[in-house]
């Protein structure tokens, strides 16, 4: 059995508002990015972000799956690309994700299947949409 070890850093993000332009955000370790909110701006809007979340972590995780499995020395790279498809009914929300893995480097079947049952179990952004955290929301004077 693989033995996983957690490292944790400061987490957690704030966007931003004026009463016009855009949105923004910050993370805690001081990222920034712009949020788009028209259908044709270029950018990132908020499914852009879930979506892109989850395909970094699993990119992340494919990585340190190689890694721990001991494949590392026929890995190539990682792609992930993640898409959704919309709730028709109930609340507004995303009903479905696919995340297509392409795993480069000669390896079989069962070492790709290997390495993407390792990589989810690693992915913290998987294991949390598939988990579902519970969601507090605090209302506060700006």
């Amino acid at each position: 059995m693989v033995e996983i070890k957690m490292k944790t850093r400061t987490t957690g993000a704030t966007a931003t508002m004026a009463a016009r332009g855009q949105a923004s955000l910050r993370t805690e370790t001081g990222g920034t990015l712009d949020v788009v909110t028209s259908v044709s701006d270029p950018g990132f809007n908020p499914l852009d972000l879930l979506y892109s979340s989850l395909a970094a972590c699993l990119v992340l995780s494919v990585k340190g799956a190689v890694s721990r499995l001991q494949l590392m020395e026929r890995f190539e790279g990682v792609s992930a690309h993640v898409t959704g498809d919309k709730a028709h009914d109930g609340p507004s929300r995303v009903e479905k994700m696919t995340c297509i893995i392409r795993i480069g480097g000669d390896y079989n079947e069962d070492e790709r299947q290997d390495i993407v049952r390792l990589a989810k179990e690693l992915c913290t952004v998987s294991n949390t949409l598939t988990y579902l955290p519970s969601v507090e929301l605090v209302a506060e004077k700006l």
